[in-house]
Protein backbone atom coordinates (compact mmCIF):
# COMPACT_ATOMS: atom_id res chain seq x y z
CA UNK A 1 0.00 0.00 0.00
CA UNK A 2 1.30 3.44 -0.85
CA UNK A 3 2.38 5.53 2.11
CA UNK A 4 -0.01 8.40 1.28
CA UNK A 5 -2.98 5.99 1.08
CA UNK A 6 -1.96 4.35 4.37
CA UNK A 7 -1.72 7.76 6.05
CA UNK A 8 -5.15 8.78 4.72
CA UNK A 9 -6.74 5.58 6.03
CA UNK A 10 -4.90 5.79 9.37
CA UNK A 11 -5.98 9.41 9.91
CA UNK A 12 -9.59 8.61 9.02
CA UNK A 13 -9.56 5.59 11.35
CA UNK A 14 -8.17 7.65 14.23
CA UNK A 15 -10.71 10.44 13.68
CA UNK A 16 -13.70 8.07 13.52
CA UNK A 17 -12.42 5.93 16.39
CA UNK A 18 -12.22 9.03 18.54
CA UNK A 19 -15.58 10.42 17.43
CA UNK A 20 -17.46 7.15 18.01
CA UNK A 21 -15.43 5.79 20.95
CA UNK A 22 -14.31 2.73 18.99
CA UNK A 23 -10.89 1.07 19.18
CA UNK A 24 -8.78 1.98 16.12
CA UNK A 25 -7.62 -1.65 15.91
CA UNK A 26 -11.26 -2.72 15.56
CA UNK A 27 -11.83 -0.42 12.59
CA UNK A 28 -8.59 -1.57 10.95
CA UNK A 29 -9.58 -5.21 11.48
CA UNK A 30 -12.97 -4.61 9.85
CA UNK A 31 -11.39 -2.81 6.90
CA UNK A 32 -8.86 -5.58 6.38
CA UNK A 33 -11.57 -8.24 6.38
CA UNK A 34 -14.19 -6.33 4.43
CA UNK A 35 -12.09 -4.83 1.62
CA UNK A 36 -8.42 -5.73 2.15
CA UNK A 37 -7.82 -1.96 2.20
CA UNK A 38 -9.20 -1.45 -1.34
CA UNK A 39 -11.31 1.72 -1.28
CA UNK A 40 -13.09 0.85 -4.54
CA UNK A 41 -14.12 -2.66 -3.40
CA UNK A 42 -17.68 -3.66 -4.29
CA UNK A 43 -19.25 -6.67 -2.61
CA UNK A 44 -22.57 -8.41 -2.16
CA UNK A 45 -25.67 -6.18 -2.01
CA UNK A 46 -23.59 -3.37 -3.59
CA UNK A 47 -21.50 -3.10 -0.40
CA UNK A 48 -18.99 -0.38 -1.17
CA UNK A 49 -15.58 0.81 -0.05
CA UNK A 50 -13.22 0.06 2.79
CA UNK A 51 -15.85 -0.91 5.36
CA UNK A 52 -18.25 -2.38 2.76
CA UNK A 53 -21.19 -0.12 3.54
CA UNK A 54 -24.47 -1.31 1.97
CA UNK A 55 -26.14 1.85 0.60
CA UNK A 56 -29.67 0.39 0.47
CA UNK A 57 -29.49 -0.54 4.17
CA UNK A 58 -28.24 2.87 5.32
CA UNK A 59 -29.91 5.37 3.00
CA UNK A 60 -29.91 8.29 5.45
CA UNK A 61 -26.21 7.94 6.24
CA UNK A 62 -25.05 7.60 2.64
CA UNK A 63 -27.06 10.37 1.01
CA UNK A 64 -24.65 12.47 -1.10
CA UNK A 65 -21.64 10.44 0.11
CA UNK A 66 -18.96 8.92 -2.13
CA UNK A 67 -18.40 5.59 -0.40
CA UNK A 68 -15.21 4.99 -2.38
CA UNK A 69 -13.65 7.99 -0.62
CA UNK A 70 -11.76 6.60 2.42
CA UNK A 71 -12.66 9.29 4.96
CA UNK A 72 -16.36 9.21 4.07
CA UNK A 73 -16.53 5.43 4.04
CA UNK A 74 -14.79 5.04 7.38
CA UNK A 75 -17.00 7.75 8.89
CA UNK A 76 -20.20 6.06 7.70
CA UNK A 77 -19.02 2.55 8.58
CA UNK A 78 -18.02 3.73 12.05
CA UNK A 79 -21.38 5.46 12.54
CA UNK A 80 -23.14 2.22 11.59
CA UNK A 81 -21.01 0.17 13.98
CA UNK A 82 -21.56 2.75 16.73
CA UNK A 83 -25.30 2.45 16.19
CA UNK A 84 -25.10 -1.31 16.52
CA UNK A 85 -23.07 -0.87 19.71
CA UNK A 86 -25.74 1.39 21.18
CA UNK A 87 -28.49 -1.06 20.21
CA UNK A 88 -26.49 -3.89 21.81
CA UNK A 89 -25.93 -1.79 24.96
CA UNK A 90 -22.17 -1.82 24.46
CA UNK A 91 -21.83 -5.53 23.63
CA UNK A 92 -19.13 -5.56 20.95
CA UNK A 93 -19.74 -9.19 19.98
CA UNK A 94 -23.42 -8.52 19.27
CA UNK A 95 -22.58 -5.31 17.40
CA UNK A 96 -20.11 -7.18 15.19
CA UNK A 97 -22.65 -9.94 14.54
CA UNK A 98 -25.07 -7.27 13.34
CA UNK A 99 -22.42 -5.53 11.21
CA UNK A 100 -21.24 -8.71 9.52
CA UNK A 101 -24.44 -10.71 9.85
CA UNK A 102 -22.86 -13.77 11.53
CA UNK A 103 -21.20 -15.10 14.65
CA UNK A 104 -18.29 -16.31 12.50
CA UNK A 105 -17.73 -12.74 11.27
CA UNK A 106 -17.66 -11.41 14.84
CA UNK A 107 -15.12 -14.05 15.83
CA UNK A 108 -12.95 -13.35 12.77
CA UNK A 109 -12.91 -9.62 13.51
CA UNK A 110 -12.13 -10.20 17.19
CA UNK A 111 -9.13 -12.34 16.25
CA UNK A 112 -7.91 -9.83 13.66
CA UNK A 113 -8.13 -6.95 16.17
CA UNK A 114 -5.25 -8.47 18.13
CA UNK A 115 -3.00 -8.21 15.07
CA UNK A 116 -3.78 -4.51 14.67
CA UNK A 117 -3.58 -3.40 18.31
CA UNK A 118 0.19 -2.66 18.32
CA UNK A 119 -0.02 -0.71 15.04
CA UNK A 120 -3.05 1.26 16.21
CA UNK A 121 -1.24 2.24 19.42
CA UNK A 122 1.76 3.52 17.47
CA UNK A 123 -0.53 5.44 15.10
CA UNK A 124 -2.37 7.03 18.01
CA UNK A 125 0.90 8.30 19.42
CA UNK A 126 2.07 9.71 16.08
CA UNK A 127 -1.24 11.54 15.47
CA UNK A 128 -1.12 13.35 18.83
Amino acid sequence: MAREKAQTIASAVMASASKYSLPPALLLAIISIESRFKETAIGANNATGLMQVVPSAHKKLVRNVDLTEPEANIEVGSAILHGYMKSAQGDMDTALKNYGRSRAYAEKVSLRVKAFEPAASVQALSVQ
